[in-house]
């Protein structure tokens, strides 16, 4: 699942007319960005909402071949992401997916992020699983951390704490934690919040170059920094 469907208010003047996530950095859109990575991983079908200026995500996505498109239109109404995803659920089917965002990406270094995210999945233990980032390998984010990463890999708020982790927008979710939503407008961080108090929300620190891209001005950081990690590769 790769949510699409915002606003990109911030990103103005450039979402005037565009849509945030056909946005370029190093001349690939960041949609292509997650899109690519869900290919790299032996992701066979990705499902993408939109609502914002849809007929052009549709028809960007129509030109690729891997992985195979689904479109989730919410032109009638924005569901924010836990809506879009409730309204997805059966494109998605009954075993756990991937959700990214599309506003953010990453340059992996050693195993990429989201094969370290199938391979850390605990069907048993986990109901959601999170990549994460430390500030030292992030670019373009002004805000806080989000959560801190237990010994035993649960996560809690991390409410101030300075071993805290970002967010970076790549998880994988059972699809058993939205048994009786509805696809109306409700965020991720509900579900989030219920796994952490059932013990059930774990995460992953990824390896590499995390980028987020939220206001014009992230750009030529997102760039500068798309080229030094890819300068390092191997």
């Amino acid at each position: 699942m790769v949510l699409a469907a915002g606003l990109g208010k911030r990103m103005r003047p450039l979402t005037d007319t565009l849509p945030k996530p056909l946005v370029k950095v190093s001349g690939r859109t960041l949609l292509d960005w997650g899109l690519d990575s869900l290919a790299r991983a032996g992701v066979e079908k990705a499902v993408v909402n939109v609502h914002y200026l849809p007929d052009q995500i549709v028809a960007h996505v129509a030109k690729r071949t891997a992985p195979q498109i689904v479109v989730s239109d919410e032109s009638a109404a924005l569901l924010d992401s836990a809506g879009g995803i409730v309204r997805a659920l059966p494109q998605l089917g009954a075993e756990p997916f991937y959700v990214l965002n599309s506003d953010t990406f990453w340059i992996d270094a050693g195993t990429p992020g989201l094969e370290r995210l199938a391979l850390a999945w605990d069907d048993a233990r986990m109901d959601i699983l999170l990549m994460l980032a430390d500030g030292e390998s992030a670019t373009g984010h002004s805000g806080g951390t989000d959560f801190v990463l237990g010994p035993d890999g649960t996560l809690r708020r991390a409410a101030g704490d300075p071993a805290g982790l970002i967010y970076a927008g790549a998880a994988i979710v059972h699809p058993r934690v939205f048994a009786g939503a509805e696809a109306a407008p409700h965020s991720l961080n509900l579900y989030f919040d219920r796994a952490i108090a059932a013990g059930r929300l774990h995460g992953v620190k990824m390896l590499g170059r995390w980028i987020t891209v939220g206001t014009p001005d992230a750009l030529p950081l997102a760039e500068a920094a798309v080229a030094r990690a890819l300068s390092q590769e191997p």
